[in-house]
């Protein structure tokens, strides 16, 4: 039941549950510095959230708006922990995971701060709330801890069951905690995620049978080059998905192999691990025209190829055929391209029929996933309620600390007098007693009928249990 003051404002500390707390928040009957009290009330028993869109929710081009870089993640981090506690909501934890497929932020706190994650996240992809609410999901908790394992262990991906989403987390978590924005919550539910992930894969078959995004690319390219040994295959990038991309062609055995990077040198040790060209990505425009299949995947903010750079490209190769796959989030292609009439352009999105090839095979291990997935939501409920009384225990621990302390000081005194060591040892053992049994018995005379009703099952309860 909650209790008002004499201003009629809600006092945190008469509130019945930490559920009411939570909903008064979210229904808005809560002020800011009321939650802030009543979050401290219950002595920062923790949530966790979970805000975020990805392929199966959001077109590319929107993703594309809240795709981070990494060395964007640190300054977002901040700002969005910054924004949130201008609201005068409590400290929070956060990490932010992006990639081709999805962005999404986990959070944890005293009490979850929904609504402004959601304001700061539509404020900095530049696009109004109304058009975010419709692509985005928002998850408290347990379904949080769900989220989380399962895109750990590669369910929720556009390729089911693929590894590099488990790297892409790692990093994700890395990057919070150089950041000093990752807490013990999340720190705990993400390591349970790597855990549940790893059993997941050694226990099930939910990698078998999978197709990647570099593999679904070479089968494409292959229904439109009748033998790829006659193509010369340009990689644009030198990151995790092109290194993949570039291994799966190589394994056709092109005519030649070409990486542009905007670093020189990281292109040349790839290029270097398949007997490959390295060039710079000023060199671009000048030879685009040479190749028959350009893969691209970096993290530049904007395209890097664009439709003039294509068309000459074209008019140069007499218009024979270009297979461009584009796997950048943003795009590293202007979307105008698709419309040649020679040009044939993939996106990640494109990919999507490819990749889900070898589905229903997959479809058994999936339900053998979930029942593991299930196990470790459960178990990371049961941390939390364990975790949520440690700071109870450490005030009980400390309170008895202190009688303890003040007892034996008197006992001293008493003993350095010279009297009677019986006596004041009986002295020491009733104050502490009375110390221990003050509160209990002051409840059972206070409040209505119900409420001494229930002190005395509490009472029964902790003192007077039988040893077994």
């Amino acid at each position: 039941m909650i209790k008002q003051n004499k201003r009629g404002h809600r006092q945190a500390g008469l509130i019945g549950s930490q559920t009411e707390v939570k909903t008064e928040v979210k229904n808005g009957g809560w002020t800011p510095i009321e939650a802030n009290e009543a979050c401290k009330f219950y002595n920062q028993r923790m949530s966790v959230w979970a805000l975020g869109l990805n392929h199966t929710t959001a077109p590319l081009d929107l993703r594309g708006r809240f795709a981070f870089a990494r060395e964007q993640i640190a300054p977002m981090l901040q700002s969005l922990r910054n924004a949130i506690q201008a609201g005068r909501h409590p400290p929070i934890e956060a990490a932010i995971l992006s990639t081709c497929n999805r962005t999404e932020i986990y959070c944890a706190a005293p009490c979850p701060a929904l609504d402004p994650t959601f304001g700061w996240f539509a404020e900095n992809g530049g696009v109004s709330p109304a058009l975010l609410r419709s692509h985005t999901y928002a998850l408290t908790d347990g379904l949080a801890a769900r989220h989380a394992f399962r895109v750990a262990s590669g369910l929720d991906s556009m390729v089911l069951g693929e590894p590099q989403i488990l790297g892409q987390m790692k990093d994700a978590v890395r990057a919070a905690e150089d950041a000093g924005a990752l807490g013990s919550t999340l720190n705990q539910l993400f390591q349970r995620s790597f855990a549940i992930a790893k059993e997941v894969r050694s226990s099930t078959e939910i990698g078998a049978h999978s197709i990647s995004m570099a593999a679904a690319a070479v089968r494409l390219a292959s229904q439109l080059f009748e033998d790829l040994r006659h193509t010369r295959v340009l990689f644009i990038g030198a990151g995790e998905m092109i290194d993949l991309c570039v291994a799966h062609f190589a394994a056709r055995q092109p005519r030649s192999i070409t990486i542009a990077n905007r670093t020189i040198e990281r292109g040349e040790k790839l290029a270097g691990r398949f007997g490959a060209e390295a060039i710079r990505l000023a060199d671009l425009s000048g030879r685009l025209s040479e190749f028959d299949v350009v893969v691209s995947c970096t993290a530049s903010a904007l395209p890097l190829i664009g439709l003039g750079a294509v068309e000459r490209a074209l008019r140069q190769r007499r218009h024979r055929p270009m297979f461009m796959v584009d796997l950048a989030v943003p795009r590293d292609i202007e979307p105008e391209v698709k419309a040649l009439k020679d040009v044939y352009l993939y996106t990640v999105d494109d990919l999507a029929q490819v990749v889900q090839q070898g589905h229903a095979q997959r479809q058994a291990a999936v339900t053998e996933a979930e029942v593991i997935i299930d196990a470790g939501v459960q178990s990371f409920l049961r941390w939390m309620d364990q975790r949520n009384v440690v700071p109870l225990i450490q005030q009980l621990n400390a309170q008895a600390g202190e009688w303890r302390a003040l007892e034996l000081a008197r006992a001293r005194k008493r003993l350095a007098r010279g009297e009677n060591i019986d006596a004041v040892l009986e002295s020491l053992a009733q104050g502490l007693t009375h110390k221990m049994l003050h509160g209990a018995l002051a409840e059972l005379h206070t409040g209505d009928a119900v409420a001494r009703a229930q002190t005395v099952q509490t009472v029964e309860r902790l003192f007077l249990r039988k040893e077994r």
